[in-house]
């Protein structure tokens, strides 16, 4: 009788073992019929190979090419400049270079003497001159504006008669950062020349200079701006 008792409960205990076991397989089937399609309609897309020799599926959508780096869930993207090889010989970052080129220039040969500072205010009237009604709408046509003219230029090293050469690669380089700088901010970005369209090194008095409000006075750089309603 006690065997018989026992061979009873092993049997009870069996069937709950298979009853779990079955139920088990079941929630496995119900996984793989879910998650299958999503599976089966990656399965052309590229694969990768992984530690002991796995493909794992990889979407293309995840490898699209992004200015930002990878980052965590609800962080801030960090600023990553990325300049691509066919963005390179396209003619709006040609033209962006030649401006670039153009604000250095004027920088350099209006202002090396100066601190990066008074470097920056030059290259924030430059900018702003391209806003200005009447006046040249870029850099170059600024900065070259009048210099065909001995008396008509509006930046005194493009008709001065003395050729153009860089001599300090040093003082190129920081002209060329600050050139950079400005443009990618339009020089609004922590200005410090006050809206200035015009400027003079104070060892002169230009009669120009009394119809002006001063704005600013950086190193040996007197800055101006227009009186209200009035461009010149």
């Amino acid at each position: 009788m006690a065997k018989t008792f026992g061979l009873v409960r092993l049997l009870g205990r069996n069937d709950r073992i298979l009853r779990v076991g079955f139920g088990g397989a079941l929630l496995y089937a119900l996984t793989i019929a879910i998650v299958s399609p999503v599976v089966t309609s990656a399965a052309t897309a590229p694969t990768a190979q992984m530690g002991g020799g796995k493909a794992v599926v990889m979407r293309l959508a995840s490898l699209r090419p992004t200015l930002s780096t990878l980052e965590a869930p609800g962080s801030k993207p960090l600023p990553v400049t990325v300049v691509r090889a066919d963005v390179v010989n396209r003619p709006a970052y040609q033209a962006y270079l030649r401006e670039k080129d153009c604000l250095a220039t004027a920088i350099y040969f209006e202002a090396r003497g100066e601190t990066a500072k008074g470097q920056k205010a030059v290259a924030e009237v430059v900018l702003a001159r391209t806003r200005v009604p009447g006046r040249p709408k870029t850099v170059c046509g600024v900065v070259y504006e009048g210099s065909k003219r001995r008396t008509g230029c509006q930046f005194s090293f493009t008709c001065d008669g003395i050729a153009d050469r860089v001599v300090n690669k040093d003082a190129w380089r920081q002209a060329a950062r600050i050139a950079a700088n400005v443009m990618r901010t339009g020089g609004r970005v922590n200005a410090v020349a006050g809206g200035a369209t015009f400027y003079h090194a104070d060892y002169v008095s230009p009669g120009w200079a009394s119809r002006m409000v001063k704005v600013a006075e950086i190193g040996t750089h007197i800055f101006y701006r227009p009186q209200r309603g009035r461009n010149l």
